[in-house]
This record gives structure tokens, C-alpha cells and sequence, in this order.
């Protein structure tokens, strides 16, 4: 009996056993029967993971078989009954381990013998890899892993690139756990599709699939389209129409990203960062996304356009150069300066010291008394910024070749050439300034310097002015001329002397032959001259710095009087009615004798006549003569004087006549003695009490106001003061109730300047409080309107505000001011504008000073109002009258009509409709005077006559004491009086002392 041994090993397990069952099978054979033949050409018909499926040939039509194979370290044994109608047997063996190699034995068995077995070797097919991963992924390449099948170390991978099927053969190291392989060359930014099949002894495995993408490839040609101060814009092409991308930069320390998504319809796209900084410079880094994968990104710089810089200021201006100087920004030292000059635009590039905070630049060559406009980039990494605008000006040129062209004696006219008409110009005279007014059309300015001394030597500065830059002083020097009329001249019949006050270096009188010359400076004296000759005194004045020609200084023509009469007697003549005067022949030049009279004045012109008879006497008296000498208008110095008798016939009728006249004249002087003591006391009796009282309601003609005028100056002006006294109660009984109320009380200049109630300027309000309407003003009449003019007070610090209020609510046109904010150490009135070229805010309106002119005597301003809330704007003038003194009138009337008439100008040109504005301090002294000037030269030009005192009774109803002072009262007479006689007008101010006689106005004088 045969022993099975056991072996370890499973395979030399197996071959023991066929050894022995061949054995057995030789030693039945040798007693009974030989074994079946083994199978031949066994065919593996298919392989699976778990199967595999066999077919052979049947033996001798044999359907019994065994087949034995090894399987997880045992040996299974199938026994196979093949169908007898088919010619081969097909088996399956099922349940094997997927990749495995199995070694079978087929056995044919027939009558229970077995053949010897037929051995061969079949695989299962491999299984699929599992856990495959991109281990690493760029633009060409993925680098897959995975873990080996079995420690199977074959493998293929399929893939499609290009539009082709790939496929690579993979051989493992037989060391690793996993295979890892490389698929490259492979397109960026692509998902693949792969299958790694299992390859095992000829067999694969179905495939396992999965995807992996490349890494996308950074974006070209980025360009930056646009760059400001805060933002810039990107533009690239999509990668592979790839839409997601990722901008990321650093920002004030932190970096940042931008997660972008592009228009699947756009080819390229646009990106714009923001927000930026100014004038920085930024690292930008795109990384294309694809597929949870990002490129290395493409990096590139871009910058801010950088800030204007700020606070650009001129340091220093001079003629030809204008020094800039700005704060640097961010640092950045490189800048680009612009402007235009003589029609072209210039380019200055600019380097700053990097130690600097700031740039200073001096900009030269640049045209005298210019305005330039200059535009300062910044520069930065090739960008510009936007640049910063702003203006400065050039000094303007001194003044050349100035000329005295007219010389007076309060005035010089200085005429010079007109550079620029963009130019203005200030003179400069004893600390005096000087606004000159210019003509666009004319190529000279001609100004005159008024107010100046007679005869004095001055020096005056001529400035170029230009947008508020002063050129240097050019000085000229010049003298004013004398005005010898005023001289107090001393003339008899054979000499001229006078005291002279004024600069002169020579004096002569001239007539028709004969030149004398004063030898004396000062004292100018001429002797020997010819009687009753007509002599042109000349004064001169050489000064080598001045003039290398002597100035004329004055030229006055002098009469002297004729030589007086040495002898002259009368005869009888006409029988006592008739007398003969007689004299000797006269020394010089004479055109009259005149013999007077008993006050009759008879003019002999025959000059070689030595008699005259004259008729109309009484026989037998004794009268008074005189014989005086006339040429032209002036007389000798003496007249011969002497008593001349009558015919005596008819003495005693004559005796008798003149004995009953001086009865009745001393009856006369008796009787009016008596009856009205008080009459023969008056200085002047025949002013009668009935040509005082005419009535004050009536205009005086013009016929006969010289001679209202000469009645009512008489015995010191009595008339007028009578007729001022009477005005005192007029309009006392009006109430003036809102003005005195308590919240209003601070609002008046003065406790006793008061406006009525029924007439005073009510402000507009949309309050309940009863005081907000207030403000000291009254409507005033004119000569065509009850309300042509609004009296006021000059504003206070705290009215001012009220003050444009009213301005602007009755839509005035002018202001007429009367008065200076100081006189005498004395605030009179709050200066309520702003100074030339600047602009306040006064409540709602914003006041602007536009313009302004002055004279000696006024000036002249424009101001435009623009009310804050509503943007409207309107224009008005300011009147300033600047020469009125605090307590009295002006020196002369003149000055005060030709102001008037400026202001009446103005009025019927463009206030026609809307009152004007007249103050002075109290606004009733000075107001009210100016107020009735106006309206009573306007009633003299059309109604041929004028009621002074009618007016002033009328505008005291209106406000009270107005015209205030009995001087103000009698110079609007002065003022009628030399407006009707213009060639006779009086420079003696006769109403100069008025205001010291009535006491009782005190109290009124400092409203004043």
C-alpha cells in the first residue's frame, strides 16, 4: 500500500500525488488494463477576475473527467460530466482569485482508471488599480499614483490628447507598494480623461477611469489700459477661454486678492483695481484658475497716477520771475510745469532735491505785470497727474519818462505812458494815496493831484499797480503855482507891494515898455511905478532839479489906481443953480474924472477937459466936492475935497424953506419916538416885521430870492435865525413808541433821534417778536416821490446786519454817505463794507467791494450784494462824501452841489423807483441837509422858484431835526444863492459862526 506523505510545499504536494497514481495506475496496468489517454489541446476560452472557463477535446468520446488545481494554499478537485452529444467539454472554474496563475491537471477517467493528467497553466484577469491620484499637476505634465494590483508591476495607461488615443505601458518597480508615473508631454489648463489598465500575463484588466487636469498657463499680454489716482485697469487675453482668474497684490501692508470671473463672451478681459493709492507702485501677480488649479501666475508692475500736489504758493514776484514753491508729494521729486507766454505754451521739467520736503522753482524769463496761468503735474513712473491749476502774477514795470504837464495851484497833472492796459496805477503824495482812473483807448494816463499848497515843492510817487503788486516808485518832483489873486496886495498910485507864500526865486512887474524887478524874496515890492498903468505881475521859480527853464509860477495883471487930483475949485454958475467945477491937468493914466456932489456923481471922459458945470443947486449955499480921478474900475487914492458956495441971491426964501422941513422932520421922529420905541433901537429899522413873517408855504421866485436873501442875512442874520427858531416844535407831537421800546432801545445812536411810528422802514420778519422789524431809518420825501429817499442812522457794530437787511429788502440802488467813521477821536459810524477787492457775509447778504475812486473832496465805491439763500445778485453805488465837518458845513458850496449832482445822476439813471440811502451819524443834520439840496435844486430848475423853509418843515414831519442846526439852515441858502450866481459866488463863509449863538441846540450838535 502506497503512503501519502505530507509536504509543506502545496505544489510538491500535488506532483507526489500524480507520481503515485501514475505508480498504481503501472502496476494495475500490468495486472488488468491500460489507463485512458490524457486530454491535448486544453483551450482557455475566457478569463475573468473570478473565472476562468476551459475546453478540450473529449478522449475516445470519454465524458468523465477531474479537474484539479490549487487555490488559497488547497487543492480543490472538480469532477466533470461532459454532454455525450457534444464533441469537446467546456468548463468553467469559478471563484478564483482575480490575477492569479492557477496550475491545472486534467484527468480523463474511464471504468475508474485515471489517465496520467494533463497539465497546464491559465490566468484570471488582473483587477482594476484603485485610489489613483495626480500627485502633482503643471502646465505639461500630471504625475499620477497609485497602489500596485497584487503586486502586479504592468500596467497601461490610456489617455486622449491632440484628438488621438494615447497609450503608455508602465513596468513598477517590484519594490514599491505603488507605481507612480509621469503623463507628459500633456497641453496646460486641459482635463484628461485616463484609464490604467492592470496588465498581467497577457491579461488586463477592464480599466479604471478617472480625470486629472494640467495646471493652466498664466495669462499673456497683460496691458494696463488705464491708471488714475485710485484705480487701474488691467486687460489679458483668456487662457484657453478659461474664465476665472485671481488678481492678488500688496496694499498698505496687506496683500489682497481679486477673485475675477470674465464674460464667456469677451476674448480678453477687463479688470479695474480699486482702491488704490496715488502715485504708488504695485506688484500685481494673475493666476489663472482651472479646475480648483492655479498657473505660477504672471507678474507684472503697474502704478497710480499720482496726486496734484497742494498749497502751491508764489514766495516771491518781481518782474521778470515768479518763484513757485509746493509741498512734494509722496515724496516724488520729478514735476512738469506749464504755462503760456507770448502766445506759446512752455514746458518746464523739474527735479526736486530728495532732501526737501518741498519744490522751489523759479520761473524766468517772464513778462512784466502779467497774469500767468500755470499748471503743475506730478510726475510719476512715466504717469502724469491730472495737474494743479492756479494763478500768480508778475510785478508790473516801473513808470518812465512821467511829465508835469499842468501845473496849478491846488493841483498838478502828471501824464506819463500807458504800458499795459491790464495796469493800474496809484500815486503817492505825502503819505496820500491816490487811485488813478485809466482810458483802454488811450496809450497816456493823465492824472491830477489835488489838494495840494500853493507854491510848495513836492515829491509824488508814481506806482504801477497789478493785481494788488506794486512796481517801484517813480518819483517826480514838481512845484505848485501861486495864486496871486489872493495875494493881500498893496497898491497905490506908484507901487506894488505884497507878501508872497510860495516857493518863486524871481518877481517882475511888466507893463507895455517897462519891466520892474523886486529885489526882495518873499516880499515882493515894486516903486516908481507909472499911475493908473496896468502891470502883469510875474513870479518865477528855477530850480536845476526840477527844470533847467524857470517855472512861471503866477501871472496876475495889477490896475494901479490913478494919481489924485492936486488943485480943483468951483465958480458961481447959473445964477446960484448951477456951479463950475475946475482942475488942474492929472499926472498919468486916468479914463473919468468924477465930481461928486451932495452924493451925485458926475463923469467928465473928455481927457483934455479941465471944467465941468453941473446943474441942480440952491442960490446961495455951500456944498461939499470932491474931484477924484477913475481908470477902468479904479479910483485915486484921494479925492480933492473942498467946499463950494452958490449964487447968495434968493437966501432968505431959501432960509425959510429949510427951517419948516427940519419942523416936520423932528414932528416925525417925535411921533415915531413915542409910538414905537423898540423900532428906533434896531440896527437896521427899516426891516419891518412883515417881510420877516411871509409865509413859509410859499416859493420865492428867483427874481427875488437875491433880495430875500440880503433881507434875511441882515442884523447878523437875524432873519434866518427867526425863521430856524420857528421850525423847532414842528412834528414833537408824533409818537415814536416802537423806537423807545426796550429790546429796541440799543438799536439807536442816539436816546433823542427817534424815527415815527408811522413812517419808519419796517424790516421784514417771520418772527413773533414785536422788535425784530426795527431799525432807526424813516422814509424820506423827494421832489417826485413821498419815498424817494430813506433817512438813516449810520449803523452800529450791532445793527450793521440790519442795515444790508434793509439794503436788500428795498432793493437800493445807492447810499449816500455824509459822514467819516472817525472825527475828532470819534466813532460816528461802523464801517460797514468790506476793503477793495475782498468780500464779508453781513446775515444773509455777501457784499463785495468792486470798485473805488477817490477824490479830493468824495469817493466813489461799487459793491455788488448777493443774498446767500436765493443766489441773487445786484449792484449798487456808494456816494461818500468825505470833506463835511463834524460840526459846521463845507468850506464852500461848490463841492457840495457838484456832489449832488453826481448822486441826482445816478438816481434818474438807475434808481429811478427805489429810495436811496442817505446817512451821517444821527441821520438828521447832515442827511437831512443833503436831502433838501436835491430836491430844492430840482424845484429851482422847473418851478423857477424855491421854498427852503416850506421843505424843511415837511422833512421834519417825516423825522425830526432834520437839517438840525441853523448853520446846515443857512447854507442851503448859500448854496440857492451861488447856484443862481455862479460868477459871484463868495468863498467868506458868512454862516461860519452861527452855531455859538443859539446855546440852546447843544444837546443837537453831537449828533452831528
Amino acid at each position: 500500500m502506497l503512503e501519502v506523505v505530507s509536504v509543506k510545499n502545496p505544489s510538491y504536494g500535488f506532483l507526489l500525488c500524480v507520481c503515485v497514481s501514475l505508480l498504481w495506475g503501472a502496476s494495475n496496468s500490468s495486472r488488468d488494463r491500460l489507463p485512458p489517454d490524457n486530454v491535448s489541446n486544453v483551450t482557455i476560452v475566457t478569463q475573468t477576475m473570478n473565472s476562468i472557463t476551459l475546453e478540450w477535446n473529449k478522449v475516445n468520446n470519454i465524458t468523465t473527467y477531474t479537474l484539479r488545481y490549487e487555490d488559497n494554499g488547497d487543492v480543490k478537485e472538480d469532477n466533470i460530466t461532459a454532454s455525450s452529444a457534444e464533441m469537446s467539454v467546456k468548463h468553467v472554474v469559478s471563484s478564483l482569485n482575480a490575477g492569479r496563475r492557477y496550475w491545472f491537471t486534467i484527468i480523463t477517467e474511464f471504468e475508474n482508471l485515471s489517465s496520467t493528467g494533463f497539465n497546464f497553466t491559465a490566468v484570471t484577469t488582473p483587477q482594476n488599480t484603485k485610489n489613483v491620484k495626480a500627485v502633482t499637476q503643471n502646465e505639461s505634465s500630471i504625475t499620477l499614483q497609485w497602489n500596485k494590483v497584487n503586486n502586479i508591476t504592468t500596467y497601461t495607461l490610456r489617455y486622449e490628447d491632440n484628438g488621438g488615443v494615447k497609450e503608455e505601458n508602465i513596468t513598477a518597480s517590484s519594490a514599491e507598494k505603488s507605481v507612480k508615473h509621469v503623463v507628459s508631454p500633456l497641453n496646460a489648463g486641459r482635463r484628461y480623461r485616463f484609464t490604467i489598465i492592470t496588465e498581467f500575463e497577457n491579461l488586463s484588466s477592464t480599466g479604471f477611469n478617472f480625470t486629472a487636469v494640467t495646471t493652466p498657463q498664466n495669462t499673456e499680454n497683460v496691458s494696463v489700459l488705464t491708471q488714475n489716482e485710485s484705480s487701474i485697469t488691467l486687460q489679458w487675453n483668456k487662457v484657453n477661454n478659461i474664465l476665472t482668474y485671481t488678481l492678488r497684490y500688496e496694499d498698505n501692508g496687506d496683500v489682497k486678492g481679486d477673485n475675477i470671473t470674465a464674460s464667456s463672451a469677451e476674448k480678453s478681459v477687463k479688470h479695474v483695481v480699486s482702491p488704490l493709492n496715488a502715485g504708488r507702485r504695485y506688484r500685481f501677480t494673475i493666476i489663472t484658475k482651472f479646475e480648483k488649479l492655479s498657473s505660477t501666475g504672471v507678474n507684472f508692475t503697474a502704478v497710480t497716477a499720482p496726486q496734484n500736489t497742494k498749497n502751491v504758493k508764489a514766495v516771491t514776484q518781481n518782474e521778470s520771475s515768479i518763484t513757485l514753491q509746493w509741498n512734494k508729494v509722496n515724496n516724488i521729486t520729478t514735476y512738469t510745469l506749464r504755462y503760456e507766454d507770448n502766445g506759446g505754451v512752455k514746458e518746464e521739467n523739474i527735479t526736486a532735491s530728495s532732501a526737501e520736503k518741498s519744490v522751489k522753482h523759479v520761473v524766468s524769463p517772464l513778462n512784466a505785470g502779467r497774469r500767468y496761468r500755470f499748471t503743475i503735474i506730478t510726475e510719476f513712473e512715466n504717469l502724469s497727474s491730472t495737474g494743479f491749476n492756479f494763478t500768480a502774477v508778475t510785478v508790473p514795470l516801473a513808470v518812465e519818462s512821467i511829465t508835469v504837464s499842468e501845473r496849478s495851484v491846488n493841483a498838478v497833472t502828471l501824464t506819463w505812458k500807458h504800458t499795459n492796459q491790464a495796469w493800474a496805477y496809484n500815486v503817492l503824495i505825502d503819505e496820500r494815496h491816490e487811485s488813478v482812473s485809466t482810458d483802454t483807448s488811450s496809450e497816456t494816463v493823465s492824472h491830477s493831484v489835488k489838494g495840494l499848497q500853493p507854491g510848495t515843492k513836492y515829491t509824488i510817487n508814481v506806482i504801477t499797480t497789478f493785481s494788488g503788486f506794486n512796481s517801484s516808485p517813480s518819483p517826480v518832483v514838481t512845484v505848485t503855482a501861486i495864486d496871486c489873486s489872493r495875494v493881500n496886495w498893496h497898491i497905490n498910485s506908484t507901487s506894488i507891494q505884497g507878501t508872497v507864500e510860495g516857493l518863486f526865486t524871481s518877481a517882475t512887474a511888466t507893463n507895455s515898455t517897462v519891466t520892474h524887478n523886486s529885489t526882495q524874496i518873499r516880499i515882493v515890492s515894486f516903486t516908481d511905478l507909472y499911475p493908473g498903468a496896468s502891470y502883469e505881475i510875474t513870479l518865477e521859480y528855477l530850480d536845476r532839479n526840477i527844470s533847467d527853464t524857470a517855472l512861471t509860477q503866477c501871472n496876475h495883471s495889477l490896475l494901479l489906481p490913478p494919481s489924485s487930483i492936486v488943485n480943483a475949485h468951483c465958480d458961481y454958475w447959473g445964477s446960484g443953480y448951477s456951479i463950475r467945477v475946475v482942475w488942474d491937468a492929472p499926472y498919468g493914466l486916468w479914463t473919468h474924472v468924477e465930481v461928486n456932489v451932495t452924493g451925485e456923481n458926475v463923469l467928465v471922459s473928455e481927457n483934455d477937459k479941465r471944467h465941468t458945470i453941473i446943474n441942480g443947486f440952491q442960490p446961495a449955499q455951500t456944498y461939499g466936492v470932491s474931484v477924484s480921478l477913475r481908470y477902468e474900475e479904479r479910483m485915486s487914492e484921494r479925492a480933492f475935497v473942498f467946499d463950494c458956495s452958490t449964487d447968495p441971491r434968493g437966501v432968505i426964501a431959501g432960509s425959510v424953506m429949510a427951517v419948516l422941513i427940519f419942523i416936520i422932520l423932528v414932528c416925525a421922529a417925535a411921533f415915531i419916538f413915542l409910538k414905537k420905541p423898540n423900532l428906533m433901537s434896531r440896527k437896521n429899522p427899516f426891516i419891518g416885521d412883515s417881510k420877516l413873517s411871509q409865509k413859509k408855504d410859499k416859493a420865492i421866485p428867483i427874481t427875488k430870492f437875491p433880495d430875500h436873501f440880503a433881507l434875511m442875512s441882515l442884523d447878523e442874520d437875524r432873519g434866518f435865525g427867526e425863521e430856524y427858531e420857528n421850525l423847532s416844535p414842528v412834528g414833537t407831537e408824533q409818537t415814536q413808541r416802537v423806537a423807545t421800546l426796550p429790546e429796541n432801545k440799543d438799536k439807536n445812536r442816539f436816546s433823542n433821534v427817534l424815527p415815527y411810528d408811522w413812517n419808519r422802514v419796517k424790516l421784514n420778519t417771520f418772527t413773533s417778536n414785536e422788535g425784530s422789524d426795527y431799525i432807526n431809518a424813516s422814509y424820506m420825501p423827494g421832489y417826485n416821490s413821498n419815498r424817494e429817499f430813506i433817512a438813516t442812522q449810520g449803523p452800529l457794530p450791532s445793527t450793521v446786519n440790519d442795515f444790508w437787511r434793509m439794503i436788500w429788502e428795498q432793493r437800493v440802488k445807492g447810499i449816500v454817505m455824509v459822514t467819516n467813521c472817525n472825527e475828532r477821536g470819534k466813532i460816528k459810524c461802523e464801517k460797514y463794507w468790506p476793503d477793495r477787492n475782498q468780500s464779508l457775509l453781513y446775515g444773509e447778504q455777501l457784499v463785495t467791494h468792486r470798485y473805488e475812486q477817490q477824490d479830493i473832496n468824495w469817493t466813489l465805491r461799487e459793491f455788488s450784494l448777493k443774498h446767500k439763500s436765493t443766489s441773487e445778485e445786484r449792484t449798487l453805488k456808494h456816494f461818500h462824501f468825505t470833506v463835511w465837518p463834524d460840526h459846521g458845513v463845507p468850506q464852500g458850496t461848490e463841492i457840495l452841489i457838484l456832489f449832488r449832482e453826481l448822486m441826482r445822476q445816478h438816481i434818474e439813471r438807475e434808481a429811478t423807483g427805489t429810495p436811496t440811502v442817505v446817512h451821517c451819524s444821527a441821520g438828521v443834520g447832515r442827511t437831512g441837509t443833503i436831502i433838501a439840496l436835491d430836491v430844492l435844486l430840482q424845484q429851482l430848475q422847473k418851478e423857477r422858484a424855491v421854498g427852503i423853509n416850506a421843505f424843511v418843515h415837511k422833512m421834519r414831519l417825516h423825522r425830526p431835526h432834520m437839517v438840525q442846526t441853523e448853520s446846515q439852515y443857512v447854507f442851503l441858502h448859500q448854496c440857492i444863492m451861488d447856484y443862481l450866481q455862479p460868477t459871484q459866488r463868495s468863498n467868506e463863509g458868512i454862516y461860519e459862526n452861527v452855531d455859538t449863538i443859539y446855546v440852546n441846540a447843544t444837546a443837537l450838535k453831537e449828533l452831528r
